[in-house]
């Protein structure tokens, strides 16, 4: 610590004594003419000067010390309050301000202060586990305020839940095992099998699509004892909590492979790997003597049929003795692991209800980060939470002119949404009669506040226009039963931009804003849906695709089950070496709904 130079002023003609510094005795300055002090009074000035040196010594010791203590609580705090800064709205429209009358579910006074004495189950039935920091991630124990599951995870699913989050902490990034895996992958050496085997994860596509992919190669992970990375460039971080105690999901950036390289024609490919060859032409890859370092796993759009035999069971023995599997999807590909024999049992033991896969785990996986989820919970409270009923469409159109998607306006559409929530009673239906408008709101502002039932719709679209016209229908027109209908919408981008941050935060907040409806309507072939079905655990009413601009009869249908489909599943039978009907080979992998060629899953025990 460095200290300034005191000084006494002795007299007023400018002469100055200095005093000694850290017990070096000064030149002392003394008028001309002065004799020059006795010996002994000279050294009892020499003696007092150091004392005095000694003293400011000890007192700047103390006041720095003093200093300290003072500063570093202060900068605790500083760091505490920037890790804790006000979180941001990510909606275009202003944040609205909440009423002081928080008449909501949870009956909370503020929903973003941890309140254990709430009566919620906030571990989500042991999915979650207790020990994360709740304010830099409020929604991972908040979400269960606002969402009630129908299914609870069966005991061995939480078991195998721990092992692989302890398994995540042994091996993953910043680990001496992760170090090593990494060293030897970028020798590009042939690696043996040990305790830690990676699966790292490539993502590309929109926000529905990577929860998808991110929850299939999570289970598969789950299936074959991988630890599980994912892409660190794809603002999975502006969008999602770390799921795993103590430890990354994300890949390092130091990572030796440059997954931007890897394509279907990747010789390191697992499928390329099959037509050339590399195994010596061995039918049983099972036996195969030497493993490469990595295999890339391409299961993405229209992927080969040699990429396909990935989902055979051979296949998978030999995959289990690589020690780095780099996969690239876009797809939700869980229908298709139930097919696989050797881990059917297993399944079946993870999932008793075999339809709520998605379900555990996105719940168990995905946590909004603050910015998200602060905008999900005041949205919430400011428009839905007093709602007697809340009704969520998610709109997806798939008309195209050109190679451009366009959305609107189709009355077609909008006839179908209507149809299809008035004929299915998620929407009460309009009066008909003149003169209808004039009288109920004659006799609502009669009876006061006698009839105060609402029922608000959220509606998401990248168009405005539809939320607009069901908004103007109901205004028109009222209700057979007199209830009020309000409708909104948190955002209408105009078209999709899957590689802007803005966007994909706007996008996961309403698929969390549409988890919490109490009915469901999404449009078909739609991830967008899928993944806010799954998250909500709710059977939706599927929108049929319409074809030459005309109304599908009907409109719509109840999903067999609350999965997603998977769009681009094989259609090989690995046991027959033949193509055959998958969704007929056993009960709970069927067709879908709104794909007629894909296989989602269902909870039924009988062809």
């Amino acid at each position: 610590m460095v200290m300034g130079r005191p000084s006494n002023s002795y007299g007023s003609g400018g002469d100055e004594e200095r005093l000694p510094l850290r017990g070096v005795l000064e030149t002392q300055q003394r008028a001309p003419g002065t004799p020059p002090p006795p010996a002994h009074h000279a050294a009892e000035q020499l003696k007092e000067a150091r004392r005095g040196g000694s003293r400011l010594w000890r007192a700047s010791v103390r006041a720095g010390l003093l200093l300290c203590l003072l500063t570093v609580p202060a900068v605790l705090l500083l760091l505490r309050w920037q890790a804790d800064s006000s979180p941001q709205w990510v909606f275009d429209f202003e944040a609205p301000e909440e009423d002081d009358d928080q008449d909501i579910q949870d009956d909370m006074s503020d929903d973003l202060s941890p309140s254990p004495q709430i009566a919620y189950d906030r571990l989500l039935g042991g999915l979650l586990v207790e020990g994360f920091d709740e304010i830099s991630c409020r929604s991972r124990y908040q979400f269960a305020r606002y969402h009630s599951s129908p299914s609870i995870p069966s005991p061995y699913l939480i078991e195998r839940l721990r092992k692989q989050e302890a398994l995540q902490k042994k091996c993953g990034p910043g680990t001496e095992a992760y170090k090593e895996a990494s060293k030897q992958l970028k020798s590009g050496q042939s690696i043996n099998v040990t305790d830690c085997n990676y699966l790292f994860l490539i993502i590309h596509a929109g926000l529905g699509n990577r929860m998808l992919e991110i929850t299939s190669a999570f289970l598969y992970a789950l299936l074959t004892n991988r630890i599980l990375l994912v892409d660190r460039y794809k603002e999975i971080a502006d969008l999602f909590c770390e799921p795993f105690p103590g430890t990354s999901w994300l890949v390092p950036s130091d990572f030796p492979l440059n997954n931007d390289e890897f394509s279907q024609s990747s010789p390191e490919s697992y499928g390329n790997m099959l037509q050339n060859s590399v195994f010596g032409g061995n039918t049983d890859r099972s036996l195969a003597g030497n493993r490469p370092p990595y295999v890339y796993l391409h299961l993405d759009g229209i992927y080969g049929f040699h990429d396909k035999l990935f989902f055979c069971e051979d296949d998978q023995q030999f995959l289990q003795g690589v020690s780095w599997l780099i996969m690239r999807t876009d797809m939700y590909f869980v229908p298709s692991l139930f097919l696989i024999p050797a881990f059917q049992d297993e399944l079946s033991r993870l999932f008793p209800e075999k339809d709520t896969v998605f379900h555990h785990l996105a719940r168990y996986l995905f946590h909004p980060t603050n910015n998200v989820w602060y905008s999900v919970t005041k949205y919430f409270r400011s428009y839905l939470a007093k709602a007697e009923k809340r009704v969520g469409i998610q709109i997806r159109i798939y008309e195209t002119k050109g190679i451009l998607q366009r959305n609107g306006p189709f009355p077609h559409i909008l006839n179908q949404i209507l149809s299809c929530a008035q004929n299915e009673k998620l929407l009460p239906e309009v009066s008909m009669a003149e003169g209808a408008a004039a009288e109920t709101q004659n006799n609502r502002t009669a009876a006061g506040t006698q009839n105060n039932r609402t029922i608000a719709v959220l509606t998401t679209s990248l168009s405005s226009w539809y939320s607009d016209q069901i908004q103007k229908k109901y205004d028109e027109q009222p209700t057979v039963d007199g209830i009020t209908v309000r409708v909104f919408q948190p955002s209408h981008e105009e078209y999709q931009r899957s590689r802007n941050k803005k966007h994909n935060m706007k996008a996961l907040a309403e698929i969390y804003l549409l988890s919490m409806s109490d009915v469901l309507i999404t449009s078909g072939f739609s991830t967008f849906g899928y993944a806010a079905q799954g998250l909500a655990g709710l059977k939706p009413w599927i929108m049929f695709r319409s074809e030459n601009h005309v109304m599908p009869d009907p409109p719509c249908g109840r999903a067999m089950s609350i999965e997603p489909c998977f769009h681009q599943a094989p259609s090989y039978d690995c046991k027959a070496k033949k193509d055959a009907d998958l969704g007929k080979v056993v009960p709970y992998v069927r067709h879908c709904e709104d794909v007629s060629w894909g296989l989602k899953i269902v909870n039924q025990t009988h062809l």
